[in-house]
């Protein structure tokens, strides 16, 4: 068994789970044209490439069915998951039938106004649905599936688990040779080259686009933010601060890390340097404290963000984390404050099986910009580091 079906039967299983504890009878993704448009959750539920629509139909009792342009048919048919109903003219008529088979009284269908990760049905497919479920009770039965999605992306299975971890470990070792390349008078282009050419070298993809993977930050006059490198210089006396993600095996990392370039005489960072490292690491880990099954995303936040503007530091604006997985943003619940943008989701649950960044910086006038992020696991217990996390000041010497 490939490790994509296994993954895809783990995440079905999970999802027959939530449709029952959400009191849902039938969830429904509905598709077309999907290298064009794809639906952030088919990866999940299917791991295939559909061209006509297409209707995946996920049931409470376990049974599962496909409905496919008869070309695209043998793809699915190969998971071994679903009942596949090939198709040749028209969608129509097998959709209404196996929907009525089922007689859902809820039908969950994938769109959303808050999660993106849950917002695959365009405008003219919901339209398109809408007339093929004309004249039939289903159309009255219809509901988001966005907390069917939030759990599903959200509850990582064990494989999910170890390929993140797989991917952090891999991120990790290519801090450790940039810590071993960077050097006064660089660019931040030229670091990030060479990061470039080690993760081509190793086959790997990025969580986030090339262009702008990793961001590399130099001293005081470097962009704050998802700026691409550029030709600031690394000098004496400044932090360097790199955020990395990588995709390995479509699953990604998403960490930060930091560096101080030891001025000439110096053996240890100035103490406003090491201050600031300080209360960046201090409210992290205020943060990792709060974060436990059943609490807010934005109490997770709250307690990171009054740790930074106790200690005296402007607050950062934005989230204080996100969820990780097959993408860097993986949807759902975001660790952030009762924002106008996070509307909807800093109010989610944090449950077991969520893996969360934690991330924020503070500015250290005339050094540069000091963050930190982690990839930790939510257990029943409490939280599990994927990374090894950065407790002390890493040093560039010259």
């Amino acid at each position: 068994m490939t490790t994509n079906i296994q993954l895809i039967q783990e995440k079905l299983v999970q999802a027959t789970a939530i449709l029952n504890e959400l009191d849902i009878d039938l969830w429904l993704t509905f598709v077309r044209e999907t290298s064009m448009q794809p639906d952030p959750v088919l990866d999940l539920i299917a791991g295939v490439d559909v061209t006509w629509q297409s209707a995946f139909l996920l049931s409470r009792t376990g049974q599962h069915t496909a409905i496919i342009g008869h070309f695209d048919a043998e793809n699915v048919q190969a998971l071994g998951a679903y009942q596949v109903i090939g198709y040749h003219e028209g969608i129509r008529q097998p959709l209404r039938e196996a929907i009525a088979a089922y007689q859902p009284t809820t039908l969950a269908i994938n769109y959303s106004e808050n999660d993106v990760a849950a917002d695959g049905l365009s405008h003219g497919m919901y339209l398109a649905l809408l007339d093929h479920l004309r004249d039939t009770p289903f159309a009255a039965c219809l509901v988001s599936a966005e907390k069917i999605v939030a759990a599903l992306r959200g509850r990582k299975s064990a494989t999910e688990i170890e390929l993140v971890r797989q991917a952090v470990n891999t991120t990790e070792q290519l801090f450790d040779a940039v810590e071993q390349f960077a050097k006064p008078g660089m660019t931040q282009r030229q670091i990030a080259d060479f990061v470039h050419q080690r993760v081509d070298a190793m086959g790997f993809g990025y969580a986030w686009p090339k262009p702008f993977n990793p961001i590399v930050t130099c001293g005081p006059h470097s962009a704050v933010g998802h700026a691409a490198p550029g030709d600031v210089v690394l000098q004496k006396g400044h932090l360097l601060h790199m955020d990395l993600g990588i995709r390995q095996d479509e699953y990604c990392s998403d960490l930060q890390r930091m560096w101080y370039v030891l001025d000439d005489g110096e053996t240890t960072a100035p103490p406003e340097v090491q201050r600031a490292f300080d209360v960046v690491y201090g409210a992290i880990k205020a943060g990792e404290y709060r974060l436990k099954s059943g609490v807010p995303g934005w109490q997770v936040d709250e307690t990171a963000r009054e740790f930074i503007v106790d200690n005296g530091y402007p607050e950062y604006m934005h989230a204080f984390g996100h969820l990780l997985g097959r993408s860097a943003h993986d949807g759902a619940t975001v660790l952030g404050p009762r924002w106008e943008r996070y509307t909807g989701i800093c109010d989610l649950l944090v449950e077991a099986g969520n893996i969360f960044t934690l991330e924020l910086h503070v500015i250290v006038p005339e050094r540069g910009m000091m963050s930190l992020e982690e990839d930790v696991l939510v257990t029943k217990n409490g939280v599990e580091y994927l990374s090894v996390p950065q407790t002390e000041l890493r040093y560039i010497r010259p």
